[in-house]
């Protein structure tokens, strides 16, 4: 069983990727009900942090039915690193993660996330920053390298490793490759089955059935499996990897009625969070992927897109309910090109 720190994780384990504008306390809540084993916040600017950015403290937030969940940061100074670990530390969460794997423009330009990849000794030096900070054990996200010049993962793993990391989540492309063309295992496989790296190395990109994360687990080797946008809409993935690797059998799709009780709990969960027209506002963009598959659903989806208060909302879920009763859907089939979201790094 993988252990990070004093965290004990089941047997190959599947964590829940922090997604910029996805990973919320909300859509969390509804991964864990349905098989996530370890989350991630959405990831966090250490800037932000020390300016007190109010965005920035509002990502901080985590609570006890979540855990163990990880608060992900990113930066490339050395000090606001290290302060914004011990700001981290003030909030109890059971590990802190950096974020060196973002490939979007805004924050590799200010040379954090991916942007790091391309200055391996300032990558280690920020890393070992905030191991000395915290109390909490530290995890990293990343990537392959750079570009397909510099694929240096398996030096990266060994070098953070030694300064004092606890874990490494590693997705399979390089930054130069964004989301595009299939993700690369075997670099993955390569740190996994290095006999100098003894701490637990999960593997993410392209995870979207749970043909593929059987397929990768027994290929690949490493210790769990971390999901972005295949959860994305469809949090029951997790449970459903977990049964066919059981069983070798899949389990059924969520039928309309599984679908709107967890479009329920998402929805209730972000106006609880966010109140009422941030938390409804914020939801809409979640609809067209958890009623995916159903015939002619445009009108209610613009319905709900519109509306303004939970008491107009709730009747029109009744009636998808009761419209779409009884209706087969098919095995999931996931448009990861479709759903690049900006920091499933």
């Amino acid at each position: 069983m993988p252990t990070i720190g004093n965290i004990q994780l089941p047997d190959f384990p599947l964590l829940l990727a922090p997604m910029e504008d996805v990973s919320d306390p909300p859509f969390r809540a509804v991964c864990k009900l349905n098989g996530a084993d370890l989350m991630y916040t959405e990831f966090i600017s250490s800037e932000g942090l020390i300016r007190d950015a109010i965005r920035s403290r509002k990502k901080l937030d985590i609570f006890e039915a979540e855990r163990p969940v990880g608060i992900q940061i990113f930066g490339g100074d050395e000090e606001a690193m290290a302060m914004s670990a011990r700001i981290v530390d003030t909030v109890n969460p059971d590990l802190l993660d950096i974020n060196f794997g973002c490939p979007v423009k805004k924050v590799v330009s200010k040379g954090a996330g991916a942007g790091v990849l391309k200055n391996i000794d300032l990558m280690v030096r920020l890393t070992e920053a905030c191991v000395k900070s915290t109390r909490l054990p530290v995890t990293v996200k990343t990537r392959l390298g750079w570009d397909d010049n510099s694929k240096n993962i398996v030096e990266v793993a060994e070098r953070l490793q030694d300064v004092g990391i606890k874990a490494l989540s590693i997705h399979g492309r390089t930054r130069a490759q964004l989301y595009k063309g299939q993700a690369d295992w075997s670099l993955i496989a390569e740190v996994k089955n290095n006999p100098r790296i003894h701490i637990p190395i999960f593997g993410n990109g392209d995870i979207d059935s749970p043909e593929k994360a059987v397929e990768y687990k027994k290929r690949y080797g490493v210790d769990g499996i971390m999901i972005g946008r295949a959860a994305i809409g469809y949090p029951w993935i997790f449970n459903e990897i977990k049964h066919y690797i059981q069983t070798g059998e899949h389990l059924p799709p969520p039928t309309i009625e599984q679908r709107v009780d967890v479009i329920r709990q998402h929805l209730h969960g972000s106006v609880q969070w966010k109140g009422e027209v941030l938390g409804i506002l914020e939801m809409r963009r979640h609809y067209t992927n958890y009623l995916k598959g159903l015939p002619n659903i445009r009108d209610y989806r613009l319905k709900l897109v519109t509306l303004k208060s939970l008491e107009e909302i709730e009747p029109v879920l009744q009636e998808i309910v009761q419209v779409y009763h009884g209706f087969q859907f098919e095995r999931r089939k996931v448009d990861m090109d479709a759903m690049a979201y900006s920091c499933d790094s």
